[in-house]
């Protein structure tokens, strides 16, 4: 074979590889967090309020961009209403009060921003923390495995008749449509819940696959900032940022499809009773689920989950960091092209879980990119992953391993306004070997 042969065969290996692996964690030929997302909300002043929206909202309504609102107390959008949000608007949730915004079964909430223009739901106080009020909550008529209907009721700060009749969710239709959120940020939520946790930043109960989901950003919330209860959700470009609680999390029969996003963990921000990035479960109590159901199905695509330090190895070792993704008995789940960088270990299986084929076939793991993680795959309360390391590490998962900072795997993590959490990929070819790290291609 000539030189020019070799050489010929050499680039199209390298480039070969390098095309790869640009399919793998979010994606996109832009940075799609570009224009609408805001990773420094503190920095910004959203003005005063000059409406104010409370008790039910019981006849289709439209908020306009011109107006600054002010959730005081529990709202409720009631009646199979519709309420409309025009882009550009801006909520504010107030701290006295606790506000929050529900969107009862039946109704829907059309909250369709722009990419130049979203909409903006944040915190009244000057200087904001996680859990300064409440959150969004949307409830649908579609299946839970829960018996009977479901109640958000213990979320709100006094219980009557109103919050009776309007916080169940759960049914049978699948197809149901509880609207649209699109480029919306959700900033500051997550407030605590006398003897009852946080609310979440958005929470999906039983939510219909009708319902749009797409461009939506939850920073700094106290609670969760994702949740999904049982429902047929497709979540896509949904991103979490700086979450105290878990990022996403799926339970009772949750039927999901989460593509091309994103979640930013800070060990320094999570609660003490630690947070992950996907916690994916099929219930909390099994006597009150029904097992003829199907259980809590998720299937990830081309997410990128990390964690931002500087020094991952040292707040590995003080305890800072948990895993990245956790799965309950009961559950499955699919995960493609995606990227978990800097956690300990990079997933979790609940010890409830057996290591057989039959439920090694309900939890996937292809074409990954595993790096500086402290170990990659555990059944929880077990040191010993020699099984699961084989069986994911098999070249036929086509999955790779790494050990490289931050800086050197995303495109541009300290933009502090407009990061790039992209693949670095253009240095990089991968090996699918267990824990080898990546080779780097000398550009010049």
């Amino acid at each position: 074979m000539n030189n020019i042969t070799k050489k010929l065969w050499v680039f199209l290996l390298v480039t070969g590889g390098i095309f790869a692996q640009q399919e793998k964690g979010i994606i996109g030929a832009d940075n799609w967090l570009h224009n609408w997302t805001e990773f420094k909300p503190e920095t910004v002043d959203y003005g005063e309020p000059t409406q104010i929206l409370a008790g039910n909202i019981t006849e289709d309504t439209r908020l306009y961009k011109r107006h600054v609102y002010l959730l005081s107390g529990n709202v409720f959008v009631t009646d199979s209403t519709t309420l409309i949000i025009e882009p550009g608007t801006v909520i504010i949730g107030d701290y006295a009060s606790k506000g929050s915004l529900t969107i009862s079964k039946g109704s829907k909430i059309i909250a369709d921003g722009l990419e130049t223009d979203p909409i903006i739901f944040t915190s009244n106080r000057s200087v904001k923390r996680a859990g300064d009020w409440g959150g969004l909550i949307i409830l649908g008529d579609a299946p839970i495995t829960k018996f009977g209907s479901g109640s958000v009721a213990s979320y709100y700060n006094q219980l009557n008749a109103n919050i009776y009749a309007n916080s169940n969710y759960g049914g049978d239709n699948l197809e149901s449509n509880s609207g649209i959120l699109r480029y919306v940020r959700i900033e500051y939520a997550g407030k605590r819940i006398k003897n009852a946790g946080h609310f979440n930043g958005l929470l999906l109960a039983s939510v219909g696959k009708e319902t749009i989901l797409e461009s939506i950003m939850v920073s700094h919330c106290a609670g969760n900032s994702f949740e999904i209860l049982g429902g047929e959700v497709n979540l896509n470009k949904a991103v979490s940022y700086k979450s105290n609680s878990n990022d996403f999390k799926f339970n009772y029969g949750a039927q999901c499809s989460l593509s091309n996003s994103l979640a930013v963990r800070s060990p320094y921000v999570s609660n003490s009773a630690g947070a992950r990035c996907l916690q994916i479960n099929s219930y909390d109590n099994k006597e009150e689920v029904d097992f003829t159901k199907n259980g809590t199905s998720v299937v990830a695509k081309n997410i990128t989950l990390i964690t931002d330090s500087d020094d991952i190895n040292s707040n590995i070792r003080q305890g800072l960091v948990k895993e990245a993704v956790y799965v309950g008995h009961n559950a499955s789940l699919e995960m493609n092209k995606s990227v978990i960088s800097g956690f300990n270990p990079a997933v979790l299986f609940e010890d409830k879980i057996r290591i057989n084929q039959e439920n090694l076939e309900k939890i996937k793991f292809t074409d990954m990119y595993f790096n500086n993680c402290n170990g990659n795959i555990f059944v929880e309360n077990n040191i010993n992953n020699e099984d699961l390391e084989n069986w994911y590490g098999s070249s036929a998962f086509f999955n790779v391993y790494s050990k490289s900072n931050n800086s050197e795997t995303f495109i541009d993590l300290r933009n502090k306004r407009r990061p790039d959490f992209r693949l670095r990929i253009n240095k990089i070819v991968a090996s699918n070997e267990v824990d080898s790290d990546l080779r780097l291609i000398d550009e010049n």
